[in-house]
């Protein structure tokens, strides 16, 4: 019992840190919709609109893939978070929260992925 204590206290831990994390991140970037382009490279991204967000994270994409052929794991690290930073830009310039993502991902873990899939609208 004391284990499976143990086990849970650690994944509330690190859930708690991501979403404060995601949750601060989120915060930052709403206030840069307001910030001067000239001054802030997140207010200049949303300044030229969603076309200029999607290219961002598509370029961000392909360094993923790029570093994971490499075998880079320094790389893979550094450019996940890249992508994770310019997915929230995009949440953020929907009206989207990391909240919902996160509420998302809770409700498919421990269902199959095939039998999510398969469930989807």
């Amino acid at each position: 019992m004391r284990g499976i204590r143990r086990y849970l206290l650690q994944l509330l831990t690190i859930k708690l840190s991501m979403s404060t994390t995601l949750y601060r991140l989120a915060r930052v970037l709403k206030q840069r919709k307001s910030a001067d382009p000239e001054n802030s490279y997140v207010a200049d991204l949303y300044s030229r609109g969603m076309n200029a967000i999607l290219k961002k994270i598509g370029e961000e994409t392909a360094e993923v893939i790029m570093s994971a052929k490499d075998g880079d794991r320094r790389a893979i690290v550094h450019e996940i978070a890249d992508l994770w930073f310019h997915t929230l830009v995009l949440l953020v310039h929907q009206g989207l929260e990391p909240d919902m993502v996160i509420e998302e991902l809770e409700k498919r873990f421990g269902t199959s992925g095939l039998v999510e899939k398969a469930n989807r609208p």
